[in-house]
C-alpha cells in the first residue's frame, strides 16, 4: 500500500510482495522506482516525511526516504510493533504497552534522516515531536516561499496503541480511542500550521488510511462497521477506506461515491504541480475531475490483491462501477474473532466459479450474491464485462523481482551502537 501510494503503481510491479519488510530485510523499494516526492522535487518542491516508512532500510540506510526523494525524514523505518515493547511505556505516566510485539529484534528506533536519535523510541513523546517537526517544516517553506509536499504516515491506530500525556485516558474508547484522539489532534496541528502561515487556501490536504481494522485485536483493533471482515482480506472491510480531500476555495464541500485509490495520489499531485509523469506503467488516474469538476472519476475499475499476491491467482477480486466480483476469497488472522467465519485466519483459499458478485451500492456488506438469486441477462453481462477488464489488466500486469524474497540479514538492523554486545538488546540510546 505504501509503495503503491508513493509510486502510483501496484506494489507487485516494484517487487513489494509477499507480505511486508521486517527490520532485517535485505530488500526495499527499488531506487529505480520514481516516487511522488521525486516528481515534485523536480518541480522545485521541498519534501518531508514524518512517521512510518516500512519500505526497507538497506545497507547504510540505502532504502530510507532521503534516498527516495524526501529532503527530510523524522520517523520509524518500519512498523512500530517490529521490536520488543513489553517493557516500554505506551501511555504516561507508566502504562506499559499491551502485549509483547516482535521479540529478538533491536528496540524500535526513531530516525532523523539517517541517524538514530532514540532507541527504543519513546512512544509518549513521539507525536508531539512529529507535530513540531511538521509545523516547523511548513513555517520554513512558507517563509522561503517554497511549494512543499509533506507525507505524514501516522502510526495510529496500529498495535500497540500509545498516546502522549495530553490524550492518555481521555477518550471513552480506551487505548484505541486515546490513540485515535491523538491522531485527530495531529491533523488539527497541521491545519493550524497552514492557517498560521497563510497557506490554507493554497494547499491541498489529503487524508486517507492504509487498510481495514485488525479485528484479531478485538476492542483494540478498530471496527469495520457494516463492512465485511477486516485487514488482510479482499472483502470491503479489508480494502475500503475513508478519504477526505480539503482545499478551501477550490474543493466544494460534499460527499462523493466515486471510485478512487491510493494509486491515484501520484498522478493527481503530478497534474496539480504541472510536473511530468514518470515514463513507466502507472496504475493510477488523475482525480482532478472528482476534486474540482464534473465529479465523474476516471477510475471505473479496481483490482484487489491479497497480502501475498502471485501471477497464477491474479487479483482475488475486481470492481467495475458499483459491482464487485470475487474470484478467490481467503480469511486472515488479522480478521479473526469476528462472528463471520469467512474472515478467519483458518478459512482456506477458496476459488469461486462463477465468482461471487455483489452490488456495492445496495449491498456494501457483501451479503447477497447476485448470482444466487435469479440473475437476469443484465447481470450476466456485468460478469462478462468484469471478466474482460480482468483479462486486459492481467495481460499487462508484470510482477517485479520480489524484494521480500531477497531474505534477511540480522546485521542490517538499525543499531545506535553498531558494534555493541549482546545484540539485539544492547542497541539502547536516548
Amino acid at each position: 500500500c505504501r509503495a503503491a501510494l508513493l509510486t502510483g503503481r501496484f506494489q507487485m510491479r516494484s517487487g513489494i510482495y509477499p507480505g511486508v519488510f521486517d527490520p532485517e530485510s535485505r530488500g526495499g523499494l527499488p531506487l529505480s522506482e520514481v516516487t511522488v516526492a521525486e516528481v515534485l522535487k523536480a518541480k522545485g518542491y521541498a519534501t518531508a516525511m514524518v512517521g512510518k516508512w516500512h519500505l526497507g532500510v538497506g545497507v547504510n540506510g540505502s532504502f530510507l526516504p532521503t534516498h527516495q526523494g524526501f529532503d527530510h525524514f523524522l520517523g520509524v523505518p518500519y512498523s512500530h510493533d517490529q521490536g520488543p515493547c513489553q517493557n516500554l511505556t505506551c501511555f504516561p505516566p507508566d502504562t506499559k504497552c499491551f502485549g509483547t510485539c516482535d521479540q529478538n529484534l533491536v528496540p524500535v528506533p526513531l530516525l532523523w534522516n539517517q541517524s538514530i536519535v532514540q532507541q527504543p523510541v519513546s512512544f509518549p513523546d513521539l507525536v508531539p515531536l512529529y507535530n513540531k517537526f511538521s509545523r516547523d517544516f511548513i513555517a520554513d517553506c512558507a517563509q522561503r516561499g517554497l511549494p512543499f509536499l509533506l507525507y505524514y504516515a501516522s502510526h495510529h491506530t496500529h498495535y500497540p496503541q500509545f498516546a502522549s500525556q495530553e490524550y492518555a485516558g481521555q477518550s471513552q474508547r480506551g487505548p484505541f480511542g486515546d490513540a485515535l484522539s491523538e491522531f485527530d489532534g495531529s491533523v488539527g496541528h497541521l491545519l493550524q500550521a497552514l492557517q498560521e502561515n497563510g497557506l490554507l487556501n493554497t494547499t491541498l490536504v489529503f487524508f486517507t488510511s492504509d487498510n481495514g481494522p485488525s479485528t484479531m485485536r478485538m476492542a483494540r483493533g478498530g471496527s469495520s462497521g457494516l463492512l465485511r471482515c477486516g485487514k488482510g482480506t479482499t472483502y470491503e472491510g479489508g480494502m475500503r477506506e475513508p478519504a477526505v480531500a480539503y482545499w478551501p476555495g477550490r474543493i466544494t464541500p460534499g460527499v462523493t461515491h466515486e471510485l478512487a485509490s491510493t494509486l491515484d495520489i501520484l498522478p493527481t499531485l503530478t497534474a496539480l504541480a504541472g510536473a511530468d509523469l514518470p515514463s513507466v506503467t502507472l496504475d493510477g488516474y488523475d482525480l482532478s475531475p472528482v476534486l474540482f469538476g464534473s465529479g465523474k472519476s476516471p477510475r471505473q475499475t479496481m483490482f484487489f490483491y491479497p497480502p501475498s499476491p502471485d501471477p497464477l491467482h491474479g487479483p482475488f477480486a475486481v470492481r467495475l462501477g458499483k459491482y464487485k466480483a470475487h474470484y478467490f476469497t481467503q480469511g486472515s488472522f488479522h480478521s479473526d474473532t469476528t462472528p463471520d467465519q469467512a474472515c478467519h485466519g483458518l478459512t482456506p483459499l477458496t476459488h469461486h466459479v462463477p465468482p461471487l458478485l455483489f452490488d456495492l451500492e445496495s449491498d456494501p456488506a457483501e451479503n447477497y450474491d447476485l448470482l444466487q438469486s435469479a440473475a437476469g441477462p443484465e447481470i450476466w453481462q456485468v460478469l462478462k464485462d468484469i471478466k474482460l477488464q480482468k483479462m486486459l489488466f492481467e495481460q499487462h500486469m508484470e510482477f517485479g523481482e520480489s524484494q521480500i524474497r531477497k531474505g534477511r540479514d540480522p546485521a542490517l538492523q538499525p543499531c545506535c551502537i553498531p558494534n555493541c554486545t549482546p545484540k539485539p538488546s544492547c542497541c539502547h540510546c536516548s
